[in-house]
């Protein structure tokens, strides 16, 4: 029996428009900038051979984002929609390939990127506390339960963390900065063999995969489009401007790496910033950094859960098997329904990973070739709904049309092809999972 279309009488819950510039700005600051720029520029220094080469990796990749981000503001301007991606996936390219990105997104990718930072903060909340031989899994279930309470509680108080923990998180990064430019000690840096014996250009490609992955999760704000005050060319004022603050945070923090540790010392680094920390002002000061590495991937948490619900949201309003999830409360101008689920799930991940922590290692490879399909599919609905859907008001169009958009998907093949040849099992469980999805559409249409 063919699926049925859902009973619109939940309509009147549709979002309001109740975010500002500045709560997209910090949404889209607080998700990218997480634990990545605490582990990723070791890697990335590895990888290069000199100190400008490994500065302009991070300049390349703001300019690779701030590219993606303004393919990604015209569709936000002329389809905004909580649905995010699930929307534009749907309207390039119909129900079943919708299906499967909202289905991945709700089992795997976005419930796994919860869990993954709850257990981020419970390995660095446990160095200030230990609560017994659980304790980082114990500290990973409490803080998925509470954002999700007080994400449910509503978008006002979600938004109002949010910025707070923006604050706390950029406002630890800048310290990082300030200390590290303004009170190194004139012998701080040492010469440690560089470990890097590949070829400039291969070296430089994996340089920008790590690069890359540490400036992703800007695409999110596309979640909130519809609830913007400021109308369809706010979102990309917001991602703009955002891009723009990652970037330069991005740039400042690594030449203050490189300033006091030396290229070096960071490529051999397994903390480099609690390295830099603890050469100027101590092993104390060290474990400041493990307080910083916890508000950033809570911060990122929170960030994933107001968006990553909202595509559950979208889904149950297509397909009335999961309508229970398309409710959007009035009051709390949140899809409560949406997100208890998927809490439940991150938290069903979080049980997973305590139990068996090499499989929690392979949830991050297992979303990564996933993510990066969807991505391109994105990128290149840019191109099918211009042709598609010509019709439709674009009030902010990508500039130098079709070159950007191009290079956009270009990337994000580039970084598919990476995430499939650098994963191991991981990759065929998250292929799976997209079968599965498929699966589960065929039976429900049927």
């Amino acid at each position: 029996m063919p699926q049925k279309s859902v009973d619109n009488s939940y309509k009147s819950y549709e979002p309001k428009k109740t975010l500002g510039t500045l709560d997209a700005v910090a949404l889209i600051v607080g998700i990218v900038i997480g634990a990545g720029v605490f582990k990723t520029p070791s890697l990335v220094a590895l990888h290069t051979n000199s100190d400008i080469i490994f500065l302009l990796t991070w300049l390349l990749g703001g300019a690779v984002s701030l590219i993606g981000a303004l393919s990604y503001a015209e569709l936000c301007a002329a389809y905004p929609h909580t649905g995010g991606d699930y929307h534009f996936l749907y309207r390039a390219y119909g129900r079943p390939l919708a299906f499967l990105f909202a289905w991945t997104r709700m089992v795997v990718i976005q419930t796994g990127s919860i869990a993954l930072l709850a257990f981020i903060f419970g390995d660095y909340a446990t160095q200030f506390y230990a609560i017994g031989p659980y304790s980082q899994g114990i500290y990973a279930l409490a803080i998925v339960i509470i954002l999700t309470f007080i994400n449910v509680l509503g978008l006002t108080f979600g938004a109002t963390a949010q910025k707070l923990f923006t604050l706390l998180e950029v406002g630890g990064i800048l310290l990082i900065i300030c200390v590290g430019l303004f009170f190194t000690p004139s012998s701080g840096t040492s010469s440690l063999p560089l470990q890097s014996n590949s070829s400039l250009s291969s070296s430089l490609g994996m340089a920008m995969v790590f690069v890359l992955l540490t400036f992703g999760g800007w695409n999110e704000a596309a979640y909130i489009s519809a609830e913007l005050k400021t109308g369809a060319t706010g979102i990309a004022k917001a991602l703009i401007w955002s891009i723009l603050i990652i970037t330069l945070v991005y740039v400042l923090v690594n030449y203050t790496y490189i300033h006091v540790l030396g290229h070096e010392r960071m490529a051999s680094s397994e903390a480099v910033a609690a390295d830099l920390m603890r050469l100027v002002w101590g092993e104390q000061a060290a474990k400041l950094i493990g307080l910083l590495v916890a508000i950033s991937a809570l911060t990122s948490a929170n960030a994933t859960i107001i968006t990553g619900a909202r595509s559950n949201y979208a889904l149950g309003q297509d397909f009335a098997s999961f309508k229970g999830l398309g409710q959007w409360n009035h009051r709390t101008s949140s899809p409560v329904r949406a997100m208890l689920i998927q809490g439940l799930i991150a938290v069903v991940l979080v049980v997973l990973g305590l139990l068996t922590r090499k499989g929690f290692e392979t949830i991050v490879d297992y979303t990564a070739p996933v993510f990066w399909f969807f991505f391109l599919l994105i990128g290149i609905a840019v191109f099918v709904l211009r042709k598609k859907d010509p019709q439709t008001p674009r009030p902010f169009k990508v500039p130098f049309y079709p070159v950007l958009p191009a290079l956009f998907c270009i990337s994000s093949l580039l970084l598919l092809y990476s995430s499939l040849v650098y994963t191991g099992i991981g990759a065929l469980v998250g292929v799976l999972v997209v079968l599965l999805g498929f699966i589960v559409f065929v039976f429900l249409r049927r």
